[in-house]
């Protein structure tokens, strides 16, 4: 699965611990996630959504449905 954490990370100018400890989770899950090495849990991708005001679409994509 793709996703734009990092994007929309920076884009809220969220450091990577800070998006950690909002969400309650490791630097390294941060990390891990927005290498594309981990899926994240789907209550904990809705937590993601939340702290960049969207839905959880924009940020995670299907690799069939990068458009």
């Amino acid at each position: 699965m793709k996703n734009r954490m990092k994007q929309l990370r920076q884009e809220k100018g969220f450091s990577q611990e800070q998006m950690a400890e909002m969400l309650g989770v490791s630097r390294q899950t941060i990390i891990s996630i927005e290498k594309e090495r981990y899926n994240p849990s789907l209550p904990l991708a809705i937590q993601i959504a939340r702290c960049f005001d969207t839905i959880v679409e924009r940020v995670f994509l299907l690799d069939d449905d990068e458009g």
